[in-house]
């Protein structure tokens, strides 16, 4: 209901200016929910496309060294000899 309210509260900010023309009243709109939308991506923390791909070259990398940290690990163990 709050967004609601202030979507239309909006509306009537734009009639109020006087913004007749259909292009005016286009993009107003789509500015105020390109801000709506930041503003829901804001509070839920997400990360963007490049970190998230930084993030992604991160954790391969570390699965590549813990990988090859465990062939080096198997290699080196020995087994004792029976006598």
């Amino acid at each position: 209901m709050k967004n609601s309210k202030f979507v239309i509260d909006k509306f009537a900010k734009l009639f109020e200016q006087g913004l007749v023309s259909s292009k005016d009243f286009a993009n107003e709109l789509l500015i105020i929910l390109k801000s709506k939308r930041d503003e829901i991506v804001f509070k839920m923390k997400l990360a963007s496309k490049d970190e998230l791909e930084i993030l992604l070259k991160r954790v391969e990398n570390l699965e590549k060294k813990i990988n090859q940290f465990d062939s080096k690990k198997k290699r080196k163990t020995k087994q004792a000899k029976k006598s």
